[in-house]
């Protein structure tokens, strides 16, 4: 195995990632690899301390991870030796939460969610600098095309990284801009990072220093409704400030993360854009604790401005609560707020492997169009809500299976009930799919 990954990453990679042809040992899920790292805490080992163990039973019993599995994910060494060979081949690099190029915003900002792993192209100190996330659908207008144009670019003229996730729509206008204008920017790739990395303008953009992709998925992964909403937590975890161009009111993943960050209990300052004719989105984003953007920007500094409108930031109207910093934990893990569940916590899947037909059927319609209708978004969404709930379960647990917010998913279920396709449960409400006759 390369000798530029520490050992640590490497024993992350065997046991989180997916790699080769062979998947019938299935990697460690997020619960289940934050599980294994509090258990290495408190035993004073690192991730690399499992390639040196003979007998992984103490481990697994202690994780209540099956030890067979441990030791065939612990001995894939040679199928990651070819699979590391052809990423960093590729310029693709890997960082672990054990690595000092790991951001450290995301451990203080999602920590227990904070990904295990990210892949990457482009300037890794770019990572550690925040910046100003630009988000909004893809089908944004021309007004709001404009406004993301020309706010990029004074991003630019101010040294303010731009952040997005580099969608068609705005995400892409803003960084595109950004990077025009001499700037720099980080985009937070869903699928296929190893596609994005090697297009003409981001290869020229990363070689000269101004782009960074990043992506916690398998570099060949295909976008599905869990990638798209598991990116826009990262989105926001990389900058100091967030600017939503344009979002429809509870549908789409704009709209699902500002939410999600506003709801948060140290939210980042969520700026949205105003005036005529934007969505309905944007105008109920305030009511949740979002700030105009400010009709009049200070070109000559930029950040001092919005770090001055971040100190009058509005309270959440509905905010979590606090966790002490004291919990925030060590370099590569943290204690979990609750030990994992397999009943009450879903697993949230760090690597994407093939989609099935049902999950190919949801790229297009999920990532935030203003023109959509929306039954074209639940009707795309609706085969992945039947496979997760072959089995009766609470609207907490599907939501955290699927990585939707609450209220999107309850907007979803409300109407499968209504068309007959999902049971609702009472004492207590859970929800299953209807058996077919």
């Amino acid at each position: 195995m390369d000798s530029l990954l520490t050992d640590d990453t490497k024993a992350i990679i065997l046991l989180c990632g997916i790699f080769g042809k062979e998947h019938t040992t299935h990697p460690l899920t997020q619960v289940e690899y934050n599980a294994l790292a509090s258990f290495l805490v408190q035993e004073k080992m690192r991730p690399e301390s499992l390639l040196k163990i003979s007998d992984l039973n103490h481990v697994a019993m202690a994780c209540k991870i099956d030890q067979h599995r441990l030791e065939k994910l612990l001995g894939r060494g040679v199928q990651l030796g070819f699979a590391i060979e052809e990423w960093q081949s590729s310029g693709l690099w890997i960082i672990s939460r054990s690595d000092a190029d790991y951001p450290e915003r995301y451990k203080s900002h999602l920590r227990e969610k904070a990904p295990a792993l990210l892949f990457g192209a482009g300037d890794k100190s770019l990572l550690q600098g925040g910046g100003l996330a630009i988000v909004g659908s893809r089908d944004v207008d021309f007004t709001g095309s404009e406004f993301t144009r020309t706010t990029a670019k004074e991003c630019a003229q101010n040294s303010l990284t731009v952040v997005s996730g580099a969608a068609p729509g705005v995400d892409q206008i803003a960084m595109k801009s950004a990077l025009a204008a001499g700037g720099k920017a980080i985009g937070i790739i869903a699928d296929n990072l190893l596609k994005a990395s090697l297009e003409r303008q981001a290869r020229y953009a990363i070689a000269q220093g101004q782009l960074v992709l990043i992506s916690p998925y398998h570099p060949q992964a295909r976008l599905t409704v869990a990638t798209a909403m598991g990116r826009n937590k990262l989105i926001y975890a990389m900058a100091d400030y967030a600017l939503v161009v344009s979002a429809e009111h509870n549908k789409g993943g704009t709209w699902a993360g500002a939410e999600e960050e506003l709801k948060r209990s140290k939210p980042l300052t969520v700026f949205v854009r105003t005036g005529e004719n934007v969505p309905s989105g944007n105008i109920k984003l305030l009511e949740l604790g979002a700030q105009k953007w400010p009709e009049k920007i200070n070109s000559d500094n930029l950040p001092a401005q919005l770090a001055k409108l971040a100190g009058q930031r509005p309270e959440p109207a509905r905010p979590e609560p606090t966790i002490p910093e004291s919990e925030i934990l060590g370099l590569f893990d943290y204690q979990p707020s609750a030990a994992p569940n397999s009943v009450t916590q879903q697993p949230e899947e760090l690597f994407i492997a093939e989609p099935s037909a049902q999950e190919a059927a949801i790229i297009e319609p999920v990532i935030g169009s203003t023109c959509a209708p929306e039954h074209s978004v639940y009707a795309a969404v609706l085969p992945v809500l039947l496979e997760h709930l072959q089995q009766p379960i609470c609207a907490n647990d599907l939501s955290a299976s699927i990585d939707v917010t609450n209220g999107q998913l309850n907007i979803w279920l409300k109407k499968a009930v209504a068309d007959g396709v999902v049971k609702k449960h009472t004492n207590p409400v859970r929800y299953s799919a209807k058996r077919r006759d």
